[in-house]
């Protein structure tokens, strides 16, 4: 065992006088128990003194707190705690010097109250002056291109038809082509007759498409011959209302659907259209809104398409259901053709998720094809002058194969925006497939090829594949057009 310090024992012997004083001062207070270091302590023993109110305490009406005697300190980390010296404060420090003025400025002290030299105030003030012709002329420009911009103003047109499908007037407004002759681009698809592909519900009108089979059964599609009656081509083209399969690689038509138009009911030649409608969904599914000439062949007299998109999904890659393009097509001759064509994208949605506005807007000098305002416009030309006239932006060559004959080019139009210089009708139509490269080859697993001569074939052989990407529900698989709105310039 340790044995304590001389200092540590006159420590220890001056904090226990320090008790026994506490002790004897504590047994002093009247009506407080001895408190003997021999007193046994339980609970019911109280060590402090009662508390009195001011009125009974002894000696005064002012009540003081008890005193404590002070404890020197002791060695350890506590050393110092019962001091009663105070530590020295630190000296303040010296005031830091002022920073007023001693006086009032005088005029020769400001500076910039005096009068700007010559050339500093000619440099201001051209300054100033072209801050100000920069914002006027950025509004001119702004001004004079709003206002530049070609357009119809409401009073300039004069309504043609307001089709907002209450009935489906076969008679007076539209007519169902009926063939399957392919119109041009050898599509898989007949245009029928029937009302389960055409057809208006709840001031819609729909186009759905269908498959041959579950009309004719699958022997007659792969054998067998259908023949359409009525057929619109039968006093022009009897092989466009007529197909069979031989059972081998020849196949019908697969799918049926349709296509009608304003042929011989109503037409323009400059105005406005506007056609509201919904796409479909599906594979090889190709919907479109389009004109023709009255009057005239194809290429020649010119084709106007408002509207042409893709079934296939947003993943494919030749442009699908969140595209839509605008073309003119024009030439003189079938393999000579000039396509002008824009399209409008969307970004986070597709075309067959919900309607939209397909517009164009057309004069002597001037077409635009727009979705849902002219902000989205998909295609602008302008033909104002001769340079920029069809003919000469087509750039065709002075002669051209006609057969086995080489002929010379002229141009055979007459005006700037020759041929779009002349009534067209309105046509909408659902196609499907086809062999004129709007499906491209080798694209979305294309189950034919172009050039392949049974084409129709094998796409018909890969028909649960993509059948099975067309909705069963009308609201999705079907074209559906709200409205078909066309003016004309008064």
């Amino acid at each position: 065992m340790l044995q304590p310090s001389a200092s540590q024992t006159a420590l220890n012997a001056a904090y226990a006088a320090g008790q026994a004083s506490a002790r004897v001062s504590t047994h002093d207070l009247p009506g407080t128990p001895t408190l003997g270091t021999n007193l046994p302590r339980n609970s019911s023993q109280n060590f402090r003194a009662p508390f009195l109110s001011p009125a009974s305490r002894p000696g005064s009406s002012l009540w003081a707190p008890p005193s404590y005697p002070s404890y020197p300190s002791f060695p350890g980390p506590h050393s110092g705690a019962g001091s009663a010296v105070a530590l020295a404060l630190p000296a303040p420090p010296a005031p830091a010097p002022s920073t007023r003025l001693a006086g009032k400025l005088t005029k020769e002290e400001k500076p910039w109250l005096q009068r700007a030299a010559p050339r500093a105030r000619v440099s201001w003030w051209l300054t100033f002056a072209m801050m100000v012709l920069g914002l006027a002329g950025a509004a001119a420009l702004c001004f004079f291109g709003v206002e530049g911009v070609d357009r119809f103003k409401d009073s300039d047109l004069c309504s043609v038809l307001n089709e907002q499908f209450e009935t489906f007037d076969l008679a007076n407004t539209w007519t169902r082509e009926v063939q399957l002759g392919g119109f041009g681009n050898a599509e898989f698809q007949m245009a029928t007759q029937f009302d389960n592909n055409s057809y208006v519900q709840n001031g819609q009108l729909y186009i759905m498409p269908t498959l041959t089979s579950a009309a004719l059964g699958e022997d007659t599609v792969k054998s067998g011959s259908y023949t359409m009656d009525p057929c619109t081509e039968s006093e022009t083209n009897k092989t466009a209302c007529t197909a069979s399969g031989n059972g081998v690689d020849q196949v019908i038509n697969p799918v049926m659907s349709a296509r009608i138009s304003t042929k011989n009911h109503y037409s323009m030649t400059y105005g406005r259209v506007e056609v509201r409608a919904k796409l479909p969904r599906g594979d090889w599914l190709w919907p479109a809104i389009w004109m023709l000439p009255t009057n005239g062949t194809w290429p020649l007299s010119g084709e106007i398409d408002i509207m042409e998109a893709r079934g296939n999904g947003p993943e494919y890659t030749a442009q699908g259901s969140n595209f839509v393009r605008a073309t003119v097509q024009y030439g003189p001759l079938a393999n000579l053709v000039e396509k002008l064509y824009g399209w409008y994208g969307l970004k986070r949605t597709s075309f067959d998720k919900g309607f939209h506005t397909y517009g164009l807007e057309w004069d002597d000098k001037w077409m635009r094809f727009y979705v849902d305002s002219r902000i989205h416009t998909v295609l602008d030309i302008s033909t104002k002058n001769a340079k920029s006239s069809f003919w000469n932006r087509a750039g065709f060559p002075a002669t051209a194969q006609n057969g086995s004959a080489e002929i010379p080019l002229n141009n055979p139009y007459q005006h700037n925006n020759s041929p779009f210089d002349q009534p067209f009708y309105l046509i909408i139509d659902l196609a499907v497939g086809g062999t004129s490269g709007w499906f491209p080859d080798k694209v979305g697993n294309k189950p034919w090829f172009d050039g392949s001569l049974n084409a129709m074939y094998e796409f018909y052989n890969a028909q649960s594949t993509w059948h099975a990407t067309w909705p069963t529900s009308a609201a999705d698989g079907a074209f559906r057009i709200d409205s078909v709105k066309m003016w004309k310039k008064c």
